[in-house]
């Protein structure tokens, strides 16, 4: 099989990662060709892609960012996006799509499947906002980050008498905040599946300073 393989939206750790493990799979055990296309669906529409092989993946574990590259280019955003899609991976002869990404990149694998594109998605964001799977890649470092920045704003909020918010990722979903906020010992947690009072949230404020706790750490 010919197989493509991108990455689209926001950059996360372990992209790379997947991606070596696609190309080495793909070849040592399935003899596969594997075609990096650069910039996401980008990459697609403009036919803009490279070969992958095992010496393009050498050495690219540890590194961050996408070796390809990535965008947030939505092809069905622009007039006749998804037919020069097709177009392209017939002229490029892929099989299938390995789609490296989250909501937004997943969701034009999704409809490009109807078209008859053979699309696989690998769930990657941070804001572990994906169905079908418990954890996305790229979530426990950005809850490890948010839970180091707390453990230091913490010294300094207590140091200074300060109420400090730490305002977190997520898009519409609270579970960085949440996971961040229990481990890092947060005294209010904010998040959009819970509705809060903001009147409620300074008159708890205002109980702590009451009983002698001077400074106070939000995650929103």
């Amino acid at each position: 099989m010919k197989v493509g393989v991108l990455s689209g939206g926001g950059d996360a750790p372990g992209i790379n990662a997947v991606m070596r493990a696609i190309v080495r799979r793909g070849i040592q055990t399935y003899n596969d060709e594997v075609i990096g296309i650069r910039d996401g669906w980008r990459g697609l529409l403009e036919a803009n892609y490279m070969p992958l092989d095992l010496n393009t993946v050498a050495g690219i574990l540890p590194r961050g960012g996408s070796i390809l590259g990535t965008s947030r280019t939505n092809p069905f955003k622009r007039e006749k996006g998804p037919e020069q899609i097709m177009e392209n991976a017939r002229r490029i002869g892929l099989d299938a799509v390995i789609a490296i990404g989250g909501d937004d990149t997943l969701s034009v694998a999704h409809k490009m499947a109807d078209y008859g594109l053979k699309c696989v998605g690998v769930p990657k964001t941070i804001d572990n906002d994906l169905a079908g799977t418990d954890y996305t890649f790229g979530f426990n470092t950005a809850v490890s980050i948010a839970t180091e920045a707390l453990d230091r704003l913490h010294s300094t909020a207590e140091a200074h008498n300060r109420v400090i918010v730490l305002e977190v990722m997520g898009r519409y979903t609270g579970h960085i905040a949440l996971h961040a906020g229990l481990a890092g010992g947060a005294d209010v947690i904010l998040i959009p599946e819970k509705p809060f009072d903001i009147e409620e949230v300074c008159e708890y404020i205002r109980s702590r300073q009451r009983r002698g706790r001077n400074f106070s750490l939000i995650v929103v």
